[in-house]
Parts: C-alpha cells; sequence; structure tokens
C-alpha cells in the first residue's frame, strides 16, 4: 500500500513556467505569495474540505500579509499593484486550497473592487480599509433562481422611501452566504426598465430582514459556504446605494470580466497541482518492474498537462493584463476562462487517470482536483457563455449591453 499523501502538492516538481513574461515586482508577489500558502493555507486545506469548514483563518492571514484588495490604493487600506499580482495570487491558492481561492475571487475581484472602482470617498473610507485588512468579509449577490446567465431577469426589488430603499428577493448560489459581513445585492427599482432598472446596494450583515439558507451540500470547493440569501423588506439607507439608480448592470457586467479572469487563475492553480501530482506518482509508482512514468501512455498525458498547463497561464496573464481596458477585452476574459476551466476538468481526469484506483480514493486528494474543477466550467459564466461571449464578437454582432 503506497502512504497516504496529503493536500500539499511538492513543491518545485513543476517548472513555473511564464516566469520570464513577469517583471520583477509580479516574480516576487508570485515567490511570496506561494511560500505562505505552502505554510499556512495547505496544511489545512483537505481537514477544512471534509469538515466543510469555513477558512475565515486565510483570509485574515492574506489580509495581515497584504494580499487583500491588492489594486486599492494604500490610502484605503490596499497596496496598488497591478491586477496581475492579485491573480497570481488567486493561482498560488488554487493550487492548494480552490475553496479559499474563489472567497479570496469573490471577496477582491467582485465586492471591494465594486467599491473601489463605484464607490464614493465616504463609502470607500469606510468599507475598504476592513475588508482589505480581512477583518470583514465581502460576497457579491446578483444570481437569482430564475436570473443565472441572464442577469438581466433579476426579480429582486428595491422600492425607494425617505431615506433609503426597501429591497425584497431572493438571491441564489452566494458564495460567502451567512458568513460574509457585506453583500453587494442587486435589485431593480423599475422592473419595466429591464437591465436598465438594476441598481446595487451594499447590505450590512445583522440588517432587520436579512437572512440566509442553510449551506447548500455542493460537489466540490466544499469549505465555500454557498447559500441562499433572502432579502425581507431590508431596508438600505441611501449611503449605500453604490453607484446609481440604473448603473446596476454594466457594473455587474464590468465586475464579472474580472472575476473570470480570476476563475481562469483559479483553473490554473488546479492544472498546476494536477501535474505536479502526477509528476511525484509517475516517478514513484512502479508496474512492470519500473515507473509508470518510463511508459508512453503515461508520458502523453503529462507532456498534454504541461503544454495545456503553460497555454492557460499565458492567456490567464494577458487577461489580466488587459483588465483595466474594460468591456472591449471582453471576449479575451472569456477565453482564458473557457480554456483554463474545461481544461482543468480535463487534467483533474487525467491525474485520476494516472493514480488509477488509488485516484478515486478520498485519502490521495486527486479525486477532489476533479470534484473542485467542476465548477470554473460553471460560476461567473458557464462555458456556454464564454462560447457566445466569444462568437459574437467574431460575427461582429457584440452588444457590449447585453452580454
Amino acid at each position: 500500500m503506497l502512504p497516504r499523501k496529503s493536500w500539499i502538492p511538492p513543491r518545485g516538481e513543476v517548472p513555473l513556467v511564464g516566469l520570464s513574461i513577469l517583471n520583477e515586482e509580479e516574480n516576487a508577489v508570485r515567490d511570496a505569495v506561494r511560500a505562505l500558502v505552502a505554510r499556512e493555507i495547505a496544511p489545512k486545506s483537505q481537514e477544512y474540505d471534509l469538515g466543510e469548514i469555513y477558512p475565515r483563518p486565510n483570509l485574515e492571514i492574506l489580509g495581515k500579509q497584504g494580499y487583500l484588495g491588492m489594486i486599492v490604493d494604500p490610502a484605503f487600506g490596499g497596496v496598488g499593484t497591478s491586477y496581475l499580482a492579485q491573480t497570481l495570487v488567486v493561482e498560488a491558492i488554487a493550487e492548494v486550497d480552490p475553496a479559499t481561492a474563489v472567497i479570496y475571487e469573490v471577496h477582491n475581484s467582485l465586492h471591494i473592487e465594486a467599491i473601489w472602482r463605484y464607490g464614493t470617498e465616504d463609502q470607500k473610507r469606510r468599507w475598504l480599509p476592513d475588508l482589505c485588512a480581512g477583518q470583514r468579509i465581502g460576497a457579491f449577490a446578483l444570481s437569482e433562481a430564475e436570473a443565472g446567465s441572464n442577469a438581466a431577469a433579476l426579480r429582486t426589488r428595491a422600492v425607494k422611501e425617505d431615506g433609503g430603499y426597501r429591497l425584497t428577493g431572493r438571491k441564489m448560489f452566494i458564495t460567502s452566504g451567512g458568513e460574509a459581513d457585506l453583500y453587494l445585492v442587486f435589485a431593480t427599482v423599475d422592473p419595466s426598465l429591464k437591465s436598465r432598472g438594476i441598481t446595487a446596494f451594499v447590505v450590512e450583515n445583522g440588517a432587520p430582514g436579512l437572512s440566509f439558507g442553510p449551506p447548500m451540500d455542493k460537489m466540490g470547493i466544499r469549505a465555500s459556504r454557498t447559500s441562499e440569501v433572502v432579502l425581507d423588506d431590508v431596508f438600505v439607507p441611501d449611503d449605500q446605494r453604490l453607484g446609481g439608480e440604473g448603473e446596476g448592470y454594466n457594473m455587474a457586467l464590468f465586475l464579472l470580466d474580472g472575476g473570470r479572469v480570476g476563475i481562469a487563475a483559479q483553473g490554473v492553480g488546479i492544472m498546476s497541482a494536477a501535474l505536479a501530482r502526477s509528476l511525484q506518482y509517475a516517478r514513484e509508482r512502479h508496474q512492470f518492474g519500473k515507473p509508470i512514468g518510463t511508459f508512453e501512455g503515461v508520458q502523453w498525458r503529462l507532456a498534454n498537462m504541461a503544454t495545456d498547463l503553460h497555454a492557460a497561464r499565458l492567456m490567464t496573464y494577458e487577461a489580466a493584463r488587459h483588465r483595466e481596458e474594460g468591456p472591449a477585452q471582453r471576449p479575451l476574459f472569456a477565453m482564458a476562462k473557457l480554456f483554463a476551466s474545461e481544461h482543468a476538468v480535463r487534467h483533474a481526469e487525467d491525474a485520476i487517470q494516472i493514480f488509477g484506483g488509488y485516484g478515486y480514493m478520498t485519502e490521495f486528494g486527486v479525486e477532489r482536483l476533479l470534484r473542485d474543477a467542476k465548477i470554473t466550467e460553471i460560476y461567473e459564466g458557464t462555458s456556454e457563455i464564454m462560447r457566445w461571449v466569444i462568437a459574437s464578437h467574431l460575427l461582429k454582432d457584440y452588444d457590449l449591453d447585453n452580454i
């Protein structure tokens, strides 16, 4: 019987292909966060997954070390670095703990970035320092039971009254639902306006009328709590509306562009873990008197995995570099997410196949790769939506207001 394996991928097994396209600061960020992740996050990853334990301590560690709100100006608690540097952090975390990676990605790319880009000076000073320090966690509440890929069809209402709004509705599949301290909620002030009526609000946990469904029992990323968010006549003051009335839909689309880069990075991290663990196993496991890595069937899988990983990494880094160009680069963001997520699933399957029967057992950790990879093809835009975005651009029928 082979020795029990932890979730920690072997360090140094896979050359970090792509380093040459990173500048000195980005390489320094990558090296530092990989060391932090190996030391602080990897050891408890399997425990958190099996116990479905929300990894808030990981967010607190990342906040203390300056890895939250990385694109935010230091005046508001960030470090003012590049979007690519933040993407490198997602990749490093995902290599050892995809659940923490998606919580990190939502907290940064969808919540903190919303306040940083669209908030007033007062809103930034009120919320960003605690969010960047990891003292408060942010969530993104857009999806509904009948409004997933078609976000413009959301039904949550925001009724104006003196001093603020009353929000009523239900949000589905919300990452950190019930755990987060702040929720970016999208609601319509007038359903007849369709997408032009959607408005964004920051709702604080503990607000009267705000409640949460039980944690959903998921296939993967089990340490990341996913719950329904219920708003029952929740009063939100005027100073907690983010942006103007009717600006929420385009805001959400812009934020999701960045989120897709983050999910691509999550896919890259999973691919990297799959290759590292497969390489190690191919050297250790013997059949017919020799290491299985000497057999062509295994070698070809490994070669394809390394090639795909390099391509996905380059696509993701390029997308991150173009993040500030916004909707004009939407097909590029979609391509990165599509390629990285689908190949993450394929590589997880390859790793299981290389491990054989051991790969199907939870104690070796590679079955978790597949469980955690599958969701990357679904959230923040399904693979089908990504293909629609890309094809619409190719066909020159690209409506930036409706994709």
